[in-house]
């Protein structure tokens, strides 16, 4: 169950590092932004209707026999599109146009500080670049576009790309070759921002209060009248976590604070105090440090680690439900970088970081349905 914006921007991952950032940028300009899948990322555009799609960089090259490809709707539905990197070279690939590896020709692959040197006016430069200058991006990239779709034309180049930023303004794409998400591309970010604003049309009104608000109408919604418990760890995520349901359901939530014996000095007399005291949230702490010291003997995996404890927390919820009537829910503190780093999205292109123990951690036999008010949030949103 997710928050419904009325306006969304879709980026459509094909497995950059950097595609996190992509959506960092959107939401810094004021539009909420979703991250999908390639090979899912159909299911997610007719889920969000978004205002606007972006095309992410990807490892793959796009003459690559069996590399990841746009979903034709996307092209079909007449919105506009941002391909940066990779997103640019399948995009131009799609549209008609043509893409060579980097291993030979005129022209090849660029890693690092560029010097991008602006030929034409275009909307993305609104307040930024004027024809002429000579700006700084970031390159990463082998393969390269050497000849774009129909409709398009270059507004600005590089030594090595010379199709650094291709415009198509009556069909509203555009085409990137650099990096414009991340930090050393310096305006990269107010780039972006021109994409969302002035060109999908989006007011940038979205905050952390419409969010607030949203969130506990869906919490109301989807708990009803049963009882949720929330894993309290003590730390920002999960706390922040419990104060939000305990806003939308009041005496419904039971917080479950768990001593495994791996607690900072203090720790849990700080959480019994603050939840107790002061939120006045009803709290039980379960002692359980023999339990996760005895399973964590001998060993030195971290993954399985990781595995453990996600389990055995389950197990102690699954108990503790028990003890408030029956809990039908449990609450956590998952993040949107969380459940990014920890899965493939079932298949898609993103490589598994580690499991965080919210997300890849959990056993598959759940007796608790999940309620994570936080999953669409990064941690400076939290």
């Amino acid at each position: 169950m997710s928050i419904a914006h009325e306006e969304t921007i879709l980026i459509v991952d094909f497995g950059s590092q950097v595609t996190q950032l992509i959506a960092r940028r959107v939401r810094e300009a004021g539009v909420y932004s979703e991250i999908a899948p390639f090979n899912s990322a159909e299911e997610a555009f007719h889920r969000l209707k978004p205002k606007g799609v972006i095309l992410s960089g990807s490892p793959a090259g796009v003459p690559e026999e069996g590399s990841p490809r746009a979903p034709d709707v996307i092209f079909e539905s007449g919105l506009p599109i941002l391909g940066i990197c990779y997103g640019q070279q399948v995009m131009t690939h799609q549209l008609g146009g043509t893409v060579e590896s980097g291993d030979g020709g005129e022209f090849g692959g660029e890693f690092g500080r560029a010097i991008i040197e602006i030929s034409e006016e275009c909307v993305l430069f609104d307040g930024l670049w004027k024809v002429g200058e000579q700006h700084q991006v970031w390159m990463s990239h082998g393969d390269k576009v050497t000849e774009f779709a129909p409709g398009f034309r270059i507004v600005a180049t590089t030594e090595g790309a010379p199709f650094a930023l291709i415009a198509d303004d009556e069909r509203r794409y555009y085409g990137t070759q650099f990096h414009p998400e991340v930090v050393h591309t310096p305006a990269g970010g107010k780039m972006i921002a021109n994409f969302v604003r002035h060109v999908c049309g989006c007011a940038g009104d979205w905050t952390m209060a419409e969010y607030k608000d949203a969130k506990i109408a869906e919490i109301r919604a989807q708990v009803g009248d049963k009882k949720v418990i929330c894993g309290l760890s003590g730390g920002v995520d999960s706390s922040v976590a419990a104060i939000l349901i305990h806003e939308a359901i009041g005496d419904q939530l039971t917080c479950v604070f768990v001593d495994h014996g791996l607690l900072r000095m203090n720790e849990r007399e700080q959480v019994e105090t603050l939840f107790r005291d002061h939120y006045n949230i009803p709290l039980v702490v379960v002692d359980a440090e023999e339990r996760f010291m005895a399973g964590l003997a001998g060993q030195t995996d971290p993954e399985k680690k990781r595995k453990f404890i996600g389990g055995e927390f389950i197990e102690v919820f699954d108990e503790e439900s028990a003890g408030v009537g029956g809990a039908d829910f449990l609450a956590q503190g998952t993040l949107y970088p969380d459940v990014i780093e920890s899965v493939s999205f079932t298949g898609g292109p993103s490589v598994t970081i580690k499991s965080h123990h919210n997300v890849g951690g959990l056993p598959e036999r759940m007796n608790m349905k999940l309620v994570e008010p936080l999953r669409e949030l990064f941690k400076d949103e939290v």
